[in-house]
């Protein structure tokens, strides 16, 4: 009998959560039961949300979009056409829409299948640097065993890359240029059409090509002699002899560095001096047509580059940044790098701005472009890194506090993820502190609930009903 009784107690418990907040269906329907669940739905705007142990499990419907997570470990966004998952973020994530499908695993497992809108399927597969696979359109299927035997085309910055054994053979193509390296990096020989170079390093190298450019080097990296870009209008030829002497000359720009990189001199093509590097790159100054800088740093740094602008006082105490053009403007402020960061943009042509601020580990703010504001507190990753993969997956895990409100009038509190919350639509209110009170005030009437509505009060147009163990009696 204590048996049954308990579970009838436990029946009426979750009965009386369900009916705490009774709401037309249109209107929307709201049950919790703290800490174990809470469902709210819209059903004139399309929207359902359940959440099961506060942050940890949610199922969000909104319009054609649903969002099912499971924090830290998935998170799963759906539309019409397309998925994206998140996997113990920033681990792994995955990315469906249309015919193409992405997969990642710490950027160092990836794979890309795509159909182009046509029925052949096109996959990239790399598990780098041990296995990586695709198909280039000019050169056709490819593969790689690194380190055993591989071809690999149009990737990495190269049209050709072949290696055998590596580092005993590799070569590579890249515009022409053909590099065979044998016992990487040692012994290697470049070959092209009017072009040539060999390279024991790092005693002596050398390459050049027919009225292009010509490289030498002795006792890498200390000498260095370089002529470069001999069939454009900026032809420049470099010299080192590293750390106590660096030049590099061109039609257009000089310097000289004594010694190298601390103290040098740079001059713009008509002999002006540009730019003066007493300790570089912590002390120097630098004016040019569209652009200044005076830096001395710790003490004191200032940038000027077309429309943007920096500024450090007592680095890293405090840096602003700005951006002031016709189609953008940002603000930057930010103390001792993450501790206290605010950013302001403004977008001049359409009116919209937006703007952000964290002081960690107390509160993270924002404002988006419909004048919706968010305070959530604590902010233990917000003010040194924040983007859509953090909100989704663990912010929610550590804010204890969260308001939201607009311009209009409404606004929407959280406590100790719903342990306390309250709703304002217009003239419509509804508030909880679960178990013990709730009320709630629509046009239509207003309810005021004890203990999950074990006793409670409601007021509508034409009656009046109160509720002893939650048994209802009209009045």
């Amino acid at each position: 009998m204590k048996i049954f009784s308990a579970y009838r107690v436990i029946l009426m418990i979750l009965a009386s959560a369900v009916i705490s907040v009774p709401a037309s269906a249109e209107e929307g329907f709201i049950a919790t039961l703290w800490p174990l669940f809470d469902y709210r739905s819209s059903p004139a705007t399309g929207y359902s949300n359940l959440s099961i142990l506060g942050p940890i499990f949610k199922r969000e419907r909104s319009g054609s979009t649903t969002i099912t997570a499971v924090r830290p470990l998935f998170f799963n966004s759906t539309l019409p056409g397309s998925t994206d998952s998140d996997i113990l973020y920033p681990i792994a994530s995955t990315s469906f829409s249309g015919g193409d499908s992405d997969i990642q695993v710490l950027k160092i497992f990836q794979k890309h299948v795509s159909r182009g809108g046509s029925s052949e399927e096109k996959r990239d597969t790399m598990l780098f640097p041990f296995y990586i696979s695709g198909k280039s359109e000019k050169y056709g299927p490819y593969s790689s065993y690194f380190p055993i035997n591989g071809d690999i085309y149009e990737r990495f910055w190269r049209d050709e890359y072949h290696y055998t054994l590596f580092p005993i053979y590799a070569r590579t193509v890249k515009k022409g240029t053909t590099t065979t390296n044998w016992l990487y990096p040692i012994f290697s020989t470049v070959s092209g059409d009017r072009e040539s170079g060999f390279q024991i390093w790092p005693l002596y190298g050398q390459a050049a090509k027919e009225g292009v450019y010509a490289k030498r080097f002795l006792f890498w990296p200390f000498f260095t002699s370089e002529s470069l870009g001999l069939d454009s209008d900026t032809p420049t030829e470099n010299r080192y002899l590293l750390p106590f002497y660096a030049s590099s000359e061109s039609p257009q720009r000089s310097s000289t560095y004594i010694p190298w990189p601390f103290c040098g001199v740079v001059k713009d093509g008509k002999g002006s001096v540009i730019e003066r590097d007493f300790l570089w790159p912590f002390w120097m100054t630098a004016e040019g047509k569209d652009y200044s800088i005076q830096r001395f740093i710790p003490f004191y740094a200032e940038s000027r580059v077309k429309d943007s602008r920096s500024r450090w006082l007592m680095w890293p105490l405090y840096r602003h940044q700005s951006i002031d053009s016709t189609s953008f403007r940002q603000e930057k402020s930010s103390l001792l790098y993450f501790l206290f960061n605010r950013t302001d943009e403004i977008w001049p042509e359409s009116g919209k701005n937006r703007a952000s601020s964290a002081l960690w580990p107390l509160y993270a703010w924002k404002r988006d472009e419909s004048g919706l504001r968010t305070i959530s507190l604590p902010a233990l990753a917000e003010s040194v890194i924040w983007n859509d993969g953090v909100e989704r997956n663990w912010a929610p895990l550590w804010r204890l506090f969260i308001a939201r409100w607009d311009d209009k009038g409404n606004n929407a509190v959280s406590l100790l993820w719903n342990l306390y919350w309250q709703e304002r639509r217009g003239e419509e209110l509804s508030w909880e502190l679960s178990p013990l009170v709730a009320y709630s005030s629509t046009a239509g009437g207003r309810e005021f609930r004890l203990f999950k509505g074990l006793f409670g009060f409601a007021e509508e147009k034409n009656s009046t009903t109160l509720s002893l163990f939650w048994i209802p009696f009209r009045l």
